[in-house]
């Protein structure tokens, strides 16, 4: 099962589900594929869609997914590498109305470069990055989020 999420923000993605969709008409036509679409108005005759789910709802996506594709928003993308899903990010893009500004560019240029994620960019054709995801292996991914707490208990304590 290929799980599609598009997080919460208000401005649509369409570009990005009609990318996945033409996929799975074409060339992979026999994969469940569940979008979490959120603002983005889309019908599908191929794609089970959904506005949002509970956060329990999202958690037992995550796990049972083969595959993550995702806008590039952070608390997306870190959510497939804790669970160490293959995930194909694509960044919204402010010259599509997708987003206010290209910060997500940034960001899929960082985890790519780390080895954590695989890119859609604008102009890349989904089944080649889909050939690459079925050999691809995540560098794994530390969020280094107890250091920063406890640097903070530090800082705290030395006040």
């Amino acid at each position: 099962m290929i799980f599609v999420t598009l997080g919460t923000h208000e401005l649509p993605f369409t570009r990005l589900l009609q990318e996945v969709e033409r996929c799975k008409r074409t060339v992979i036509p026999d994969e469940e594929i569940i979008v979490q679409a959120g603002h983005t108005a889309y019908h599908s005759n191929d794609m089970h869609m959904h506005r949002f789910f509970q956060f329990e709802e999202m958690e037992a996506l995550y796990e049972q997914a083969d595959l993550l594709i995702t806008h590039a928003g952070t608390g997306s993308v870190i959510s497939g590498l804790r669970k160490n899903k293959v995930v194909i990010a694509a960044p919204r893009l402010s010259k599509f109305g997708e987003h206010n500004d290209d910060h997500q560019l940034q960001l899929v240029d960082v985890f790519e470069a780390a080895g954590h994620i695989l890119a859609l960019r604008e102009g890349d054709r989904l089944e080649n990055v889909l050939e690459q995801a079925y050999q691809f292996q995540p560098t794994v991914f530390h969020s280094g989020r107890e250091k920063m707490f406890g640097l903070l208990h530090e800082f705290i304590n030395e006040a």
